[in-house]
């Protein structure tokens, strides 16, 4: 097993040091042989897709090494069993033109199939950010849990949950770009907050063709939601202000500036040596008397 899989061992009571075959190549005690046509994949699978080209790889591994980590299947039936973590080891078998697999058998509740089966491929990140997603909220929905206690149970931040989350408000035009992986998840966030689905469409497209940054998009889609945001205008200064500026810059000696107008603002002397300092501090004091 993998330490991705510690949750999963937990839950079912599995020896996180089970190997398939020990050195000797006998099988592990608590690992059974079964006939891939006793068993059925889980509908409730979270992943959607599989890319084949990963499953041929696997494939291949499996044609030279065997399945080297067993799946984990519940029995369904008479002589029939439901896989509960393993689909993608189960396929890339079949494709390797094995007719049996290593299996783990468990006797589990439906709900502890579809936890499991969530936590699993969670744990894995092989989900598209879409269906991380959905994960989250069908572990949400089906356990009451609150945000936190799904982040602690997977051993993620709130915030990975939370922005997670947000992909479910897209819509299916832009939910479809991300699944497919020609938009990004961290774009998709940047549109969420536009509830008009066509310009969110058009911003998803914009991003794709145009190859936007991140950033860009997120400066697009600010000046969309506050189209009358207007740069603080700058006061400007009276004639008096100026002259002022202007008579202690000569009576310094040195460059004097205002900032502000006539109702508040700052005056600024500049200095650039103990000498300058020291000279303005005289011409304060004849001043002063």
């Amino acid at each position: 097993m993998t330490k991705d899989n510690s949750t999963i061992e937990k839950m079912l009571n599995i020896d996180s040091d089970l190997k398939t075959y020990d050195e000797n190549g006998n099988l592990t005690e608590g690992v059974v042989i079964l006939p891939v046509n006793k068993i059925v994949t889980n509908p409730n699978q979270p992943r959607k897709q599989f890319d084949q080209n990963s499953l041929n790889e696997l494939a291949e591994s499996i044609k030279n090494y065997g399945v080297i980590q067993p799946i984990i299947v519940t029995p369904v039936g008479d002589d029939t069993y439901e896989i509960v973590a393993g689909e993608r080891r189960y396929r890339a078998n079949k494709i390797a033109g094995n007719t049996t697999i290593p299996s783990i058998i468990r006797k589990l509740t439906r709900k502890e199939i579809k936890e499991l089966a969530l936590i699993e491929n969670l744990q894995r990140q092989d989900l598209n950010p879409i269906e991380e997603a959905q994960a989250y909220k069908a572990l949400i929905d089906e356990y009451d849990f609150t945000q936190e206690q799904l982040a602690q149970r997977l051993g993620k931040s709130r915030p990975v949950i939370t922005n997670a989350l947000r992909l479910l408000n897209l819509n299916p035009v832009v939910t479809d770009m991300v699944i497919s992986g020609r938009l990004s998840a961290g774009h998709a966030r940047c549109l969420t907050s536009i509830k008009d689905y066509i310009v969110q469409n058009t911003y998803a497209i914009a991003a794709c063709d145009k190859k936007l940054s991140v950033h860009q998009l997120e400066v697009m889609v600010s000046n969309y939601l506050n189209p009358n945001k207007k740069q603080k205008k700058v006061q400007e200064q009276s004639i008096e202000l100026k002259d002022l500026a202007n008579i202690m810059n000569r009576k310094f000696g040195t460059k004097v500036y205002a900032v502000g107008n006539n109702n508040k603002g700052r005056i600024y002397i500049d200095y650039y040596s103990t000498a300058d300092l020291d000279r303005i501090f005289e011409i304060m004091a004849k001043i002063k008397d």
